[in-house]
């Protein structure tokens, strides 16, 4: 394949915009704390509980220590576990797919005590509790 003029500033111009982004310079994982620290080129580190991360939640110490960063630093792979983060969604509190942080939110959700859950709850008891499901 020949390479362009036009392929050559396309590429150039995904460099530059990728160079703005955050991008982590390495990244280690911290028995005593538990905690997956990520060190960004800015100088910024993040400290994050490998539990609020998709795929690494049940991992062993051992698999977590094992942490690759991507050429570009938008990455960070963990080989034993076959998981990936991308750097950028880190900062934006994203640590997993859409659907996985769905299920992580609702399961919050669920877990929630309030005094409007309470009273709605209580609500429905007095009126018969949950409706049994219907036997098809």
């Amino acid at each position: 394949m020949a390479i362009t003029d036009d392929t050559r500033q396309q590429a150039e111009a995904r460099l530059v915009a990728e160079r703005d982004q955050a991008h982590a310079v390495s990244a280690r994982y911290d028995r005593r704390t538990k905690r997956v620290i990520v060190h960004l080129h800015s100088g910024l580190e993040l400290a994050i509980p490998p539990a609020l991360m998709e795929g690494l939640a049940d991992a062993t110490p051992e698999a977590l220590a094992e942490i690759e960063v991507s050429p570009s630093g938008l990455g960070l792979h963990w080989p034993q576990l076959d998981a990936d983060v991308y750097v950028p969604a880190l900062l934006a509190g994203q640590f997993g797919s859409q659907q996985w942080m769905a299920r992580q939110m609702g399961a919050a959700g669920g877990r929630s005590r309030s005094a409007a859950k309470r009273h709605a709850a209580r609500a429905n008891g007095t009126k018969g509790g949950r409706p049994r499901k219907a036997q098809a």
